[in-house]
């Protein structure tokens, strides 16, 4: 007997301009810069394209591409050492990240 799978894998997700900007309502975890969160959150779950527009969205909503993590990091420094991130670097360096 062979067992279907019950859910399809999605490719290709949309992202329009109302999906991107949900990933501004995240609630960050207690302790937790949420303006970090929000940008960690966008890297893990959007293509760079996609994470290019966020980050107009972010500061156009008054959020700090420099707020730091619990290392005391910024999410640019943090994802420095990420082996495939250099479009996200890019885009957030493009928005004045530091």
């Amino acid at each position: 007997m062979t067992l279907k799978k019950d859910k399809q894998k999605v490719l290709g997700e949309v992202f329009d301009d109302k999906r991107i900007k949900s990933f501004l309502q995240y609630p960050a975890p207690e302790g937790v810069s949420r303006d970090f969160h929000l940008l960690e959150k966008a890297y893990r779950g959007m293509r760079e394209e996609n994470f290019a527009t966020f980050l107009t969205f972010y500061k156009e909503a008054g959020y700090d591409l420099n707020a730091t993590g619990a290392d005391g990091k910024t999410f640019l420094q943090t994802i420095k050492t990420h082996r495939l991130a250099d479009d996200y670097i890019v885009a957030l360096e493009q928005a004045g990240a530091k």
